[in-house]
């Protein structure tokens, strides 16, 4: 990005990638504050303390930004609600769109610019209109997870890493001084951090409830301990020796029963959406051929996705394997994010 010098706040989270971010804005001339957002996460005052040397060695000011009560309401509430639903929820996709482009976004000087260090591409379009595309790193893209987003975010985002590979930030990272200062990238839900579903689940309020391990015919083949512990595609902790493995087909919250199968079971041609969203506003003629992600590091495939009462159908033109209700399905076209819809079901 080159331009004007602007007012830009960047998201720190004591990462590699945000770090590099703020760096990246200040080599430009843009005059760059850091903004952490503090929601209980564990850890959390080792991690405002690694933020805090981040800042320094960058020289930019640093806002702690409690965001606590929003973060429990709109991400710890629907992740604790899906799980009792049977489904498999996303809440980086949720967070995305509620808090970090949304609660911390309306905490900063109204109109002004938050930049993240999302790989992830923001271009204007025809009419004027905000797109989001894939990130250059197609390894590190992380557009599915800004799936939500609405015209009004977009305009005030700005996503510095774009155009860059991992390598190319790992690299300006050395650099710029600041490896041996951020804290290592870990793939768990932040608010995990280590500690398995079950058990941040059960540390709760939520009560596990055991039940039956049944086969499509509904054969008792043995007891689980809360659907919650499950998802589909899941393969150990079953306890169903068999000549060969078992896996997760569906969860039955209705029932308290997770249901199994075999490997060939778990694959679907069609899947079924409800809560709709189009990036450009209203939705494109229908039906329509996209490239279609039903999960952070699942291989786009082609699809035909066409109206459906009360939301979508999405058809493969190949069966996908392990279509999983919670997640969402994300549209693309020539690598920009359409659109998406949370999946209800998997067909077929």
């Amino acid at each position: 990005m080159q331009g004007a010098r602007e007012d830009i706040t960047v998201a720190m989270s004591g990462g590699v990638d945000s770090s590099v971010a703020a760096a990246l804005l200040k080599r430009q001339g843009h005059a760059v504050r850091g903004v952490f957002m503090a929601f209980g996460q564990p850890g959390l005052d080792q991690q405002i303390a690694q933020v805090r040397r981040l800042a320094s060695r960058l020289a930019v000011p640093l806002e702690i930004v409690d965001l606590r009560e929003p973060f429990a309401r709109e991400v710890l509430a629907a992740f604790r609600a899906g799980y009792r639903a049977g489904i498999t929820p996303n809440p980086c996709v949720v967070c995305n769109r509620t808090i970090k482009c949304g609660a911390l976004l309306q905490r900063i000087e109204e109109g002004a610019r938050l930049a993240t260090g999302h790989y992830a591409r923001i271009r204007r379009g025809e009419g004027g209109l905000f797109e989001l595309h894939q990130g250059r790193d197609r390894r590190k893209d992380q557009s599915y997870f800004l799936c939500r987003l609405g015209q009004e975010q977009l305009s005030r985002l700005l996503f510095p890493l774009g155009d860059l590979l991992k390598d190319e930030v790992r690299r300006l990272a050395g650099e710029l001084g600041l490896s041996e200062l951020h804290s290592p990238e870990s793939q768990d839900i932040c608010f995990l951090q280590g500690t398995a579903v079950a058990g941040f689940l059960e540390g709760g309020d939520f009560s596990a409830a055991p039940g039956e391990i049944v086969d499509r015919e509904g054969r008792v083949l043995g007891a689980h301990g809360g659907i919650h512990r499950y998802t589909i595609g899941q393969r150990r902790g079953l306890g169903l020796p068999d000549a060969t493995p078992y896996y997760v087909l569906e969860l039955d919250a209705g029932r308290n029963r997770v249901i199994v199968g075999k490997e060939e079971e778990l694959f679907r041609r069609r899947l079924l959406v409800k809560e709709v969203h189009w990036l450009a506003g209203g939705p494109p003629p229908l039906p329509r051929t996209f490239a279609v992600k039903i999960r952070y590091r699942h291989q786009l495939a082609p699809a035909e996705v066409a109206l459906a009462e009360g939301g979508l159908a999405v058809t493969f033109a190949e069966p996908q394997r392990a279509i999983t209700p919670g997640q969402f399905a994300v549209f693309y076209e020539g690598g920009q994010v359409a659109g998406s819809g949370q999946i209800v079901a998997g067909q077929g």
